[in-house]
């Protein structure tokens, strides 16, 4: 069986084509590279603050009030 070109399909072409093919570890491979482009997007820490920042908002996310991350 010849593997479709997975960089030819739209996002959702190849959502579907993992949906219907789960055992195709390069089709699913090629769906997570993809990523969302609806996704939010978030830059690395530039500074301190930055990264203080960011171990709040993940305790926070993680429910983890002020224990390490």
């Amino acid at each position: 069986m010849m593997k479709p070109d997975f960089s030819r399909k739209t996002r959702q072409e190849l959502r579907a084509y993992v949906l219907a093919h789960r055992e195709d570890d390069a089709a699913i491979e090629a769906l997570i590279n993809r990523g969302d482009p609806n996704g939010p997007k978030f830059r690395f820490p530039q500074t301190d603050e930055d990264l203080e920042q960011m171990e709040k908002i993940l305790r926070r996310k993680l429910g983890r009030g002020g224990e390490a991350v």
